[in-house]
């Protein structure tokens, strides 16, 4: 018997976790009335079937337990599933029409006969979707608390609903357990079909049945007929028509999204799933008693999320800030150090030793958060985790791409760290072959190639829009076969000739990563990766070479001689190593330091307060040299940092680079995912 019970049980848990492949897509619904819309779109589509929870957070629950798979949620939601606890995210969004894409309008509408502005909403009856819902909560009482017309000081002055309490007359806001926040409410002021007025369509009745004064909803929640009796509030105090939304809104916020566990096999096959359902209205509620069931009725079609998206990328920094500073102290002490994000462990070492020392010097203190890429630094940063790092330009455009800032630049000529020269700092990304090879830039095509890394500017950006240009070929293995590009896709023929940490056993997990554990990764690893034998080509800076050979450099470099070396030039020749300024593939944007545009003024002080204490060779500690391997949190060639002149990246980098990484873009593999991620929509 027992053995049977085991079985049974066995068979269960099986049946719970089978491969996505294996079974149905389990669809998460709120109320009946969904029930009866997914049972029948199971009727239709037999790769579905339906789950019901009493609630968002419940079946939340229900997919971070594998008992079910999808929900379609707004964005409060959104960041309630990418919690640690519940570790969910977004893999498919709704889309509303080409005239907001992905995003939709979070408004405030009165009727028309009414006179008052958002300036006197105090004492006045509210109708909201539901607590924690984005238009109906987080971005009307994130406004008003901005505003300071809702007075709070955050958590530990008093709990936000209270606040909202002595606002507001009396409220609907479905999901509340405050008794006067739910006064208007017509049922069980549950964040259900089962409280009239919850969603957007409940919270406009709301409005319309007379009960409150103003209904926070979003821009497509007032049907066509009835505009003309309603307006909208703005934030300036004005009011204006509801078609005028575009400009006069509380926020233009991410739309609602399908979330569902970390397993792209298993979004794949949602995905396929969905846009495989044919005669069935999949963004339509007629005939259910309701509206918005398990879509938004105003869809017009969805849309696939890049894989590596979080719940956090998708939302952006700023609505995911207006979200959680509703749910956390306000009032917080602003850190006294400086977060600086380090890749890898040598980076690690460098950045606890610059700890240490700048505690000795009573200087700022520093932490030193690590992460597995730059890219992982840059989402770190993003969320306020970290503040601050050294990238090359290519980063510096996805950086850019996703909201960040560059604030001081690596200054490589000691001539310009003194006085006003406006000279801005840079360097020349060069092809460097063995002179024993022959290799000429035309010839370089079925060769095999060493890159500093994917998406780094000297290694990949210039050298690839360059062939891209001239071969109008988005697949590059077509004109190398085999290299080594770190960060590329693991499948990828660019990482084929990566190694690894070859000195360690097990070493070869760091095959291709875009870290120092990789022993060809960055532009000493490039050349290292041409000096092997490995590749017949290297991207990389035009110093590197001579850092790294006739007896400088590490110990692998030690029998290198320059003179074995030659530069290609664009137009086929070829020239000794020292003749880079005449013979390059482009002069680009040095290095710079990233940062979040809050946080820009302190990391420029704290840079220049560092630069002081440890700038020069005669310091107990240099910022500027590494012991253990080469251009640690900065590139060992710098002599000082210099301001940049413009806090936009695409100023920094230039007209010419940027017109180079367009191009490069119209290759869709060649942005990566985090890039894609932040570029997903504009809201």
């Amino acid at each position: 018997m027992k053995q049977l019970i085991v079985i049974a049980l066995v068979g269960c848990i099986a049946s719970t976790y089978a491969a996505p492949s294996e079974r149905k897509v389990i669809w998460c619904v709120k109320s009946s009335e969904e029930l009866n819309k997914c049972t029948a779109l199971a009727g239709n589509n037999p790769e579905f079937t339906c789950e019901k929870r009493l609630n968002s957070l419940e079946c939340i629950k229900a997919i971070s337990a594998g008992e079910a798979d999808a929900i379609s949620l707004d964005g409060g939601d959104i960041y309630t599933a990418g919690l640690n606890n519940h570790n969910l995210q977004p893999i498919i969004a709704e889309n509303y029409g080409t005239e907001t894409e992905s995003c939709y309008y979070a408004v405030a509408v009165v009727k028309k006969d009414s006179t008052f502005g958002i300036n006197e909403l105090k004492g006045k009856k509210s109708c909201h979707t539901g607590l924690g819902k984005s238009a109906g909560w987080n971005i009307p009482i994130g406004t008003l608390v901005d505003m300071k017309l809702i007075q709070w000081d955050g958590i530990e002055d008093r709990p936000l609903e209270e606040a909202v309490n002595q606002y507001f007359a009396a409220s609907c806001v479905p999901g509340a357990k405050d008794r006067k926040l739910c006064q208007l409410c017509k049922g069980d002021c549950s964040r259900s079909q089962k409280e009239p007025y919850y969603d957007y369509s409940g919270a406009f009745q709301c409005l319309k049945d007379g009960k409150g004064d103003v209904a926070f909803i979003n821009h497509q929640s007032v049907p066509a007929a009835e505009k003309a009796n309603y307006m909208l509030l703005c934030k300036d105090g004005t009011r204006a028509s509801i078609d005028s939304y575009e400009t006069c809104n509380l926020a233009k916020v991410p739309a609602h999204a399908v979330v569902s566990r970390k397993d792209p096999d298993l979004a794949q096959k949602i995905y396929k799933n969905l846009i495989a359902v044919k005669d069935f209205k999949l963004f339509s509620s007629e005939g259910y008693a309701a509206k918005n069931l398990m879509f938004k009725d105003s869809t017009v079609k969805l849309v696939q999320l890049p894989l590596t998206i979080d719940s956090f990328l998708y939302l952006g920094s700023n609505f995911f800030r207006s979200i959680r500073s509703l749910t956390k102290d306000t009032n917080t002490k602003a850190s006294d150090s400086i977060k600086w994000c380090t890749v890898g462990h040598a980076e690690q070492e460098k950045c606890d030793l610059w700890s240490i020392n700048s505690e000795e010097k009573k200087g700022t203190k520093i932490e030193c958060p690590n992460a597995v890429s730059v890219e992982e630094c840059i989402k770190k940063i993003m969320k306020e985790e970290a503040d601050a790092m050294a990238v090359d330009g290519g980063q510096v455009y996805t950086a850019g791409k996703c909201g960040l800032v560059p604030a001081v630049v690596e200054q490589y000529d000691i001539k310009q760290c003194s006085g006003s020269s406006s000279e801005a700092s840079s360097y020349f990304a060069v092809a460097v072959v063995k002179k024993s090879s022959g290799l000429n830039w035309n010839t370089l095509k079925g060769k095999k190639s060493c890159h500093t890394a994917f998406g780094r500017t000297a290694g990949w950006n210039i050298p690839m829009g360059l062939i891209y240009e001239k071969e109008k070929d988005c697949d590059f293995k077509n004109y190398f076969p085999q290299g080594c590009a770190p960060g590329s896709e693991a499948t990828s023929s660019f990482c084929e000739l990566c190694v690894g940490k070859t000195q360690v056993v097990g070493g070869d997990v760091f095959k291709c990563k875009a870290t120092t554990e990789e022993q060809y990764y960055g532009y000493t690893g490039a050349f290292r990766c041409l000096v092997d034998g490995i590749g017949d080509v290297a991207f990389i800076k035009h110093s590197i070479v001579s850092e790294n050979s006739d007896g400088k450099g590490p110990g692998w470099a030690k029998n290198v001689k320059s003179s074995d070396y030659e530069l290609l030039c664009k137009d086929g020749s070829t020239k000794p190593i020292d003749k880079f300024s005449e013979c390059n593939l482009a002069k680009v944007p040095a290095h710079a330091v990233i940062t979040r545009p809050e946080t820009l003024g302190s990391v420029r002080t704290f840079l220049q307060e560092q630069q002081t204490n440890f700038g020069s060779p005669s310091s107990t500690f240099n910022l500027f040299e590494s012991e253990i391997e080469n251009n640690l949190l900065f590139k060992d060639s710098t002599k000082c940092f210099q301001n940049t002149e413009s806090e936009s990246f695409k100023d920094f980098l230039g007209n010419e680079y940027i017109t180079a990484m367009e191009s490069l873009r119209s290759c869709s593999d060649t942005a990566s995912d985090l890039e894609k991620s932040c570029t997903f929509h504009s809201c």
